[in-house]
């Protein structure tokens, strides 16, 4: 005897599905809440500054997107998850983002709220030199630098032991069509346990900067260039993978140039890239 095939579900029956999905989504928020709480008590997070863990963040982000399947566009799914940690960081240690709108307000307004909500304050400035001012300040704010900022060398300001560092670049996984894709640098006072090292970021000043230094180094290496002082210095920002700065410092006085200073100012996760085949390291 074959059995008759099952009735297909009723629209209040798929309704009351998925009034069971939102409720379960819901009581997890809070669950996950209980940890946090668990968290600050085990770890007085607290009282040690911003619990911002960009290492972390860039793991769970790429996780996201690798597992991501179904109609719901990856822009939502990482939205959510976005407000998510940057909310139950922000309950664990409160901070304000500091946003330097030099290179467009919208495209950074977009940024910082896609990344961090509207729970966490979001403090604008007109220049990189104020951001850095607030986070050096403070006890665990963030910065948020365009890349391409209009501000000049910027990351001047992050030379020495005390200074806020880049500890992340934005958005943590690319794409063409990123409702948030302007590419950002996040400066904080770094928690050493929690950076990632993937990609360093130095601070150099050379003589003798111009178009044949600059095409002679290597596609692996990200040169920001400001001209600085005398009518061939320039002051770089340089990203590069962790360690490969001396072999670029070398490039740059095989190419004809001379190298008078170099800082480690930051570091943060490789950047990925999403393809037809799923995110792609892209190197820096």
């Amino acid at each position: 005897m074959v059995d008759a095939p099952k009735p297909p579900p009723t629209l209040a029956d798929l309704r009351r599905e998925i009034d069971r999905i939102d409720e379960s989504m819901h009581r997890l928020l809070m669950e996950r809440g209980e940890i946090i709480d668990t968290l600050i008590a085990t770890k007085k997070t607290a009282e040690s500054g911003s619990a911002f863990r960009p290492a972390r963040e860039a793991d769970m982000m790429r996780r996201l997107v690798e597992r991501h399947r179904g109609i719901l566009p990856l822009e939502t799914a990482e939205s959510i998850w976005r407000v998510i940690i940057a909310t139950f960081t922000y309950v664990q240690a409160p901070f304000t983002v500091h946003a330097d709108l030099s290179a467009g307000e919208a495209a950074m307004r977009d940024s910082a709220r896609f990344h961090f909500g509207f729970t966490v304050p979001f403090v604008t400035h007109m220049g990189a030199s104020g951001v850095v001012a607030a986070v050096a300040a403070s006890r665990g704010d963030l910065g948020l630098v365009p890349v391409a900022s209009a501000a000049g060398a910027w990351w001047t300001a992050l030379e020495g032991g005390d200074a806020p560092k880049i500890i992340a670049r934005l958005p943590f996984v690319e794409r063409a069509g990123h409702p948030a894709g302007l590419p950002v640098f996040a400066i904080a006072r770094p928690n050493p346990d929690a950076l990632v090292t993937d990609v360093e970021n130095w601070s150099v000043r050379v003589s003798g900067w111009g178009p044949t230094v600059s095409r002679a180094l290597d596609s692996s290496a990200e040169v920001i260039a400001v001209p600085e002082g005398t009518f061939d210095g320039a002051a770089l920002l340089v990203s590069v993978p962790r360690g490969k700065v001396d072999e670029l410092t070398s490039t740059l006085v095989k190419a004809g140039a001379s190298v008078r200073s170099k800082a480690l100012v930051g570091s943060h996760a490789t950047r990925y890239t999403v393809t037809a085949e799923g995110p792609v390291a892209t190197g820096r």
